[in-house]
């Protein structure tokens, strides 16, 4: 167990690094940061932020050196990096970040658990592309097997016509069949190093552009009733990798059953709401797993929540959402270059009352 008054390294300087490093502070935990140079809104939060490149073994050994644990808060620290931090000071391990760097690789791991993710083909090539396309058919979704997020990185093609016209982007890829669904939710977990999981409910989300755009609960009848089933692959994909911490997995909700997305071994968007919406926040949690403290209890306070993201220019005006006469909670996140498709924060809105919070 590592008690506060210890210090916890951060891998990364976005916003879900922030969001941990308060949870942190709560607790009597101090922060250190670490990121190449950039705009790293965790440093506001941080006791210390070191900017060095990934590549720089010896600044991230030096950086470990001064943690007492080490985490990460988004899951495209290279492996390389995290390979400079000593064995065992890493939490989660770092077979996480090699299962959900690639998503071909993060497929076929939850086909041996016996999830079932969307009809799919490795791509390296446009002859690859094609045979692809030709196989599984349209609409389609092209998809880099590595990096990408919030849309990023993806091409879709709904006709013959269009897939004829899509672009082999000359690096390694996934081609998926389009899922047609009737909604999108998360399933949030936390596991301690004992193995105890806890669940948080699950959010119906709504994506516009490829980003999340808002969370709700409850979701909708039919989540509802695939959420045992979902719940159970996430079981085994943190049991299968020894996981400790929060982790999500993202699914579909079709007529046939549950569909998975993708994988994220970290804290996520979809779970801000449990911040005032939850007993514990997945923030918290995370920082009680990695530190082997008891895990906090994940029921959710509110009869109805909902979560929206506060992107681009929003946020010049984001403070009026605090007189809107609903029970409002403002989030933002520090950023100081304002541009359009940025996540510049989130506002939860909690009730008890009938209709939305």
């Amino acid at each position: 167990m590592i008690l506060p008054g210890a210090t916890i390294g951060i891998l990364g300087g976005g916003q879900l690094g922030r969001m941990m490093a308060v949870a942190a502070a709560q607790l009597g935990y101090r922060t250190i940061g670490y990121a190449p140079p950039g705009d790293h809104v965790a440093s506001d939060l941080c006791l210390d932020f070191v900017e060095s490149g990934w590549d720089d073994s010896g600044a991230v050994a030096a950086f470990a050196a001064r943690c007492d644990v080490v985490t990460w808060e988004f899951e495209n620290v290279p492996l390389a990096a995290v390979g400079a931090v000593p064995e065992g000071r890493i939490v989660p391990h770092p077979r996480a970040l090699e299962t959900a760097q690639d998503r071909l690789k993060e497929k076929r791991f939850i086909e041996t658990l016996g999830g079932r993710p969307a009809p799919y083909a490795a791509v390296e090539s446009a002859a690859d592309l094609a045979r692809a396309i030709e196989r599984i058919g349209v609409p389609g979704i092209l998809k880099t097997a590595r990096e990408g997020y919030d849309g990023k990185g993806q091409w879709r093609t709904g006709s013959a016509r269009e897939a004829a016209a899509l672009q082999f982007p000359g690096r390694p890829c996934v081609y998926e069949r389009l899922v047609d669904f009737e909604a999108e939710f998360s399933v949030i977990l936390v596991r301690g190093g004992d193995g105890e999981i806890r669940f948080w409910d699950s959010t119906e989300n709504r994506h516009h552009h490829g980003m999340l755009a808002s969370s709700v609960l409850p979701a909708s009848p039919l989540i509802a009733q695939q959420l045992d089933e979902a719940r159970r692959t996430a079981h085994m994909a943190a049991e299968a990798l020894g996981y400790v911490g929060v982790m999500t997995l993202e699914f579909f909700a079709t007529n046939e059953g549950p569909v998975f997305n993708e994988m994220a071994p970290r804290v996520h968007n979809s779970g801000h709401w449990t911040i005032e919406g939850a007993a514990t926040s997945q923030f918290e949690n995370h920082i009680r797993a990695i530190c082997g403290l008891p895990l906090g209890s994940t029921a959710t306070r509110f009869a109805r929540v909902e979560m929206r993201n506060i992107i681009g220019d929003e946020a010049l005006t984001a403070y009026q959402l605090l007189g809107d006469g609903t029970e409002a909670h403002l989030h933002l996140y520090g950023k100081r270059e304002v541009r359009e498709g940025r996540k510049m924060g989130h506002v939860t809105r909690v009730s008890n009352a009938p209709g939305t919070p």
